[in-house]
């Protein structure tokens, strides 16, 4: 199984457009999270999802290494890169380096509040400067040919967010840009944590949909605080697309209701010890090439939420993963966990 996605030239499958089912279902771009281990994971339980990496800062793509900060599976599939930058010109490089890897989409963050993207000058900052937000759009759409992307918020700080949203909204469409995720909350790039920022700052899903209304030809898609599919089949009333972060990765079950209950399609797996079973050869060669066990079961900490022996599981892979040599029997284990409390359940009920 190839781990790191080769560079291929000439891609036949590019993308030149973006349609409203491309952005139906995505997961949220989460730093230190949604690495490569966790879009394989996550791929497993949805074939429509759109996955998204975590931020890369320009510097790391133009200057870092390029194989491992970009290389992907092609089973990740359709992936969207995050970037982060203010420099049209370093946008669009790195934009070049990342389209032959093989991404369906290149996203431009105008939303992250913590303190390495302020000292950028990136991120939320930019919900500050609309007509660069369009230059750095613009330099990207003519560097290659895939969907560019923006990832913003609603204002940040004392802005108007009406005012703030429509006016950059106004000034990426006419540059080109291919859909909107709006994260539906102000960030405060002063006064809160990056934490806070997710929660504290109120949510205004109307004003989304206003926006909706008034761009009806541009996709859209809304993020911040949607948690099950209810909720996000209520978004879809009203928007193009609904992504989902946190609520996603805690709970990773969600993930198999996205293809039936979004797409009419069948769910790729029927439950989570299925997704465990299906992860198990990625897990060995992982191995095999060195990775530590612990970095891929991270992100598996939040399966079988809600069940009996959830916690049991959480807690050993948690404590023996990380052991030198952890190797997938201890994986199995965990999982014998949630299997054992459930057959002690249903054995109590028989008698």
């Amino acid at each position: 199984m190839e781990n790191a996605h080769a560079p291929t030239y000439g891609l036949e499958t590019k993308m030149k457009s973006l349609t409203n089912q491309d952005i139906r279902f995505s997961t949220a771009p989460m730093m230190d999270w949604t690495d490569r281990h966790c879009r394989f994971f996550h791929r497993l339980m949805s074939r429509r999802a759109r996955l998204y990496t975590e931020m890369l800062t320009t510097g790391a793509v133009i200057f870092g290494d390029r194989q491992r900060l970009l290389g992907f599976d092609p089973a990740e599939r359709p992936l969207a890169l995050q970037l982060g930058g203010s420099d049209p010109l370093d946008l669009a490089k790195a934009t070049r380096i990342a389209e032959p890897f093989g991404y369906d989409e290149i996203n431009l963050n105008v939303g992250c509040p913590s303190d390495r993207v302020q000292n950028g000058a990136f991120g939320a900052c930019l919900m500050l400067r609309p007509d660069l937000v369009a230059d750095c759009v613009s330099a990207m759409k003519d560097a290659v040919d895939l969907p560019v992307t923006v990832k913003c918020r609603i204002g940040v700080d004392d802005q108007d967010p009406r005012t703030a949203l429509f006016a950059l909204c106004e000034r990426v469409v006419a540059a080109g840009c291919d859909a909107l995720v709006v994260h539906a909350r102000k960030a405060w790039l002063a006064g809160l944590s990056p934490k806070e920022n997710r929660d504290v700052p109120p949510l205004d899903y109307a004003l989304v949909h206003e926006l909706k209304r008034a761009f009806p030809t541009l996709p859209i898609a809304i993020n911040g605080g949607i948690e099950t599919i209810e909720q996000m089949r209520a978004q879809l009333e009203h928007v193009d697309g609904v992504m989902i972060g946190r609520a996603a990765y805690h709970n990773p079950e969600l993930l198999l209701a996205v293809d039936p209950q979004l797409f009419g399609e069948p769910a790729p797996l029927p439950d989570g010890f299925a997704a465990v079973e299906a992860f198990i050869p990625y897990v060995e060669a992982q191995l095999r090439r060195g990775e530590r066990l612990a970095s891929m079961t991270r992100h598996m900490l939040g399966l079988f939420a809600g069940r009996p022996g959830a916690r049991a599981f959480r807690r050993r892979l948690a404590a023996e993963a990380v052991r030198p040599g952890a190797g997938v029997e201890t994986l199995l284990s965990a999982v014998d966990e949630v299997r054992c409390a459930t057959q002690r359940i249903a054995e109590t009920a028989e008698a």
